[in-house]
């Protein structure tokens, strides 16, 4: 797999990540044309403007009506900022980056692997990772890439295209020989659709497949949602083969000619971590802890067990 090949993607996340996603750049294949469009925030005069690019169909991360977590996470730093927030809105596709922060078409891009290429990553502000989403009443839980329960039902995954660019857990899954049952679901889908990355989510839910193998923000969001009660755990092992991570550190993409934006992003970023996870939590993102976040939690019970 070349470098990158396993980041991609998660802009679909990721807003890639997917994104799709999410390095190099390489995003899902675009089926048809973006959609484009500015508005602003709000109509009030304000001393800066940011303009962001996102997805306007792409539940949980962002829509056009700004109803996904980035929008809110967004929303919060551009108020910190004192600046009046615009969108341009293009599809997360192949080309994403190019079209848009390569473009000087925006200043921002939220939700993109931390070290993503062509990009100014501020520093990471969630970890998530890759899930198994099951039926609850199906009794799966434990799973685990090597559980050989794997090797008799329906699996799930998503896929970027036929370039040798896929999800962690799809190229998991062949290296274990498991190609025989298992069903692609295009990171891009149906973008006639609402939010179509969920119709891995909805295969679940209909019993159309045992388990769906998905990226955790969008796997927490649509489990929550569904009617039929699901179970979401994350995909273990965390490191497939030792090379092969299926949890990623997110970051904001920034115009790699705006140090001072990516300082002051990165600094709200520390101020405004409680909001942001409160948020996060709410859209029932699956969380791992932050390097950071670790560090603190060793540092704290190192100093709570030398004062006993």
């Amino acid at each position: 797999m070349r470098r990158g090949g396993s980041r991609p993607w998660l802009a679909l996340v990721c807003g890639a990540a997917a994104s799709g996603s999410i390095a190099g750049v390489t995003l899902a294949a675009a089926a048809s044309p973006p959609t484009t469009a500015a508005l602003p925030e709000q109509q009030s005069a304000a001393a800066r403007s940011l303009t962001v690019c996102a997805d306007p169909n792409n539940l949980p991360f962002s829509n056009s009506a700004r109803q996904g977590f980035e929008n809110r996470i967004i929303a919060l730093l551009a108020k910190d900022l004192g600046a009046q927030l615009h969108y341009f809105w293009w599809a997360q596709r192949r080309g994403f980056v190019r079209n848009t922060l390569g473009a000087d078409r925006c200043d921002l891009w939220p939700g993109v692997p931390a070290g993503l290429e062509h990009v100014a990553p501020s520093r990471p502000y969630y970890r998530s990772t890759y899930v198994f989403v099951t039926r609850r009443d199906k009794h799966l839980q434990g799973l685990t890439l090597d559980d050989a329960r794997l090797r008799t039902l329906s699996i799930g995954v998503q896929l970027i295209g036929n370039d040798g660019i896929n999800t962690p857990p799809a190229h998991a899954i062949a290296r274990r020989g498991l190609t025989q049952n298992v069903r692609g679901y295009m990171v891009s889908g149906d973008y006639s659709r609402p939010n179509p990355p969920a119709a891995i989510i909805e295969a679940v839910a209909r019993g159309v497949i045992d388990v769906g193998i998905a990226w955790g923000p969008l796997a927490g969001y649509f489990a929550s949602r569904s009617a039929v009660p699901l179970r979401v755990a994350p995909v273990i092992p965390a490191i497939d083969a030792g090379v092969l991570p299926m949890t990623y550190e997110i970051s904001m993409g920034i115009r790699g000619s705006d140090p001072e934006l990516q300082r002051q992003i990165d600094a709200l970023l520390v101020k405004e971590q409680d909001a942001i996870e409160a948020i996060l939590r709410e859209y029932h993102v699956p969380l791992e802890p932050l390097p950071m976040q670790r560090q603190a939690t060793r540092s704290s019970t190192t100093a709570s067990g030398a004062r006993q």
